[in-house]
């Protein structure tokens, strides 16, 4: 059976990554945007983190450009702006697609086991986020709308 682990993703600092490293780990995987309406979501993903990751919490990046070119930075400038404006720790990955022919295998996947309103698979904007439990099966999505305070319940039940 597929699960999470059975991909791999490249950090913005190049290092290719089994996500199997992430095993045993509850997550929340999050396409994001340093130019989007919802880019303030970083300190709340940050605030995450950095409450649960003791809990066994981590929090996984992937910058994407393919909603209003909201990211048009290379790995470096990404990474910067995230570590300058919000803080960022927890790990990030390096652009990629979420949509489409050329989508990452991993969000292909994700947005398989976890369909969007009305069924779609398709990733409707920027900060949709994927919980994914312990055993690497995805256990819930939430719209780019959903605020990551609101998700910490969720992330509790699963620690």
């Amino acid at each position: 059976m597929t699960s999470i682990y059975s991909f791999s993703a490249r950090t913005l600092g190049g290092e290719e990554v089994s996500l199997a490293k992430y095993q045993g780990k509850v997550l929340l995987i999050v396409n994001t945007a340093s130019e989007c309406g919802f880019t303030p979501q970083y300190a709340g993903l940050q605030k995450l983190y950095e409450t649960y990751a003791a809990r066994g919490l981590t929090v996984l990046g992937f910058p994407c450009n393919q909603f209003g070119k909201q990211e048009p930075g290379d790995a470096a400038q990404i990474g910067a702006f995230c570590e300058k404006n919000y803080g960022v720790t927890f790990p990030m990955f390096e652009k990629i697609d979420v949509n489409g022919a050329n989508a990452h295998p991993l969000f292909s996947y994700l947005t398989g086991e976890a369909p969007g309103l009305l069924g779609l698979e398709k990733i409707k904007w920027n900060f949709t986020k994927f919980l994914v439990g312990r055993d690497g099966n995805v256990v819930k999505r939430y719209a780019p709308l959903t605020k990551p305070d609101a998700i910490a319940a969720d992330i509790e039940a699963l620690l």
